[in-house]
C-alpha cells in the first residue's frame, strides 16, 4: 500500500512538472516565437454560439516575407527592435473572410518587447473578438482575446 502510494505520488509531481508554464522546448534562450497568423473568436449567449472575429497575418519583418515555421510561428530574435507589417481581415458568420475589409498596420517591436527568450506569443488583430473596427494589433501571451466583449 505504501509503495503504491510513493509511485503515485512520484507520477503526480513529475506530471505536474511537466505542466508548469516555462520556456518551450527547442526555443533557444535569444529567440522568442511569435504567432505567423491568429484569428479571433469568442463564445456568445447560453448557446455557446462562436463569433468569428478578425484574423491578423504577418506579412513581412523588417521589409522581408518572414520565415514561418511548421508549427505556424516565426522565429524572432529577443531583445531587438523590428517592423512587422500586418494583414486584418474581418470573417463572415461561417468563419469565412471577408475580402472588402482587408487592412495593413504596422506593428513596431521595441528592444524592450521581448526581454526574455523561449516564450511564444500571440499578435491579435485586435483587444477583443467582437464590437472592433480596424486593425490595431496587440501582443499577447495568450491565444485568447485581452479582453472580453461582454
Amino acid at each position: 500500500m505504501i509503495r503504491a502510494t510513493y509511485t503515485l505520488l512520484l507520477a503526480l509531481t513529475l506530471t505536474a512538472c511537466q505542466s508548469m508554464p516555462g520556456q518551450d522546448s527547442g526555443v533557444a534562450e535569444d529567440i522568442i516565437l511569435l504567432s505567423a497568423h491568429h484569428c479571433l473568436e469568442e463564445t456568445v449567449g447560453d448557446r455557446n454560439r462562436v463569433h468569428f472575429g478578425p484574423c491578423l497575418k504577418i506579412t513581412d519583418v523588417n521589409g522581408r516575407e518572414p520565415v514561418v515555421r511548421d508549427d505556424g510561428f516565426i522565429a524572432l530574435p529577443a531583445g531587438q527592435a523590428l517592423k512587422l507589417g500586418t494583414s486584418c481581415v474581418y470573417r463572415h458568420a461561417d468563419g469565412t473572410p471577408i475580402p472588402a475589409t482587408v487592412e495593413t498596420e504596422v506593428f513596431q517591436v521595441q528592444i524592450t518587447t521581448f526581454t526574455r527568450g523561449g516564450q511564444r506569443w500571440y499578435l491579435h488583430p485586435h483587444k477583443q473578438a467582437r464590437g472592433v473596427i480596424g486593425c490595431e494589433p496587440v501582443l499577447s501571451r495568450s491565444v485568447f482575446p485581452t479582453e472580453k466583449t461582454d
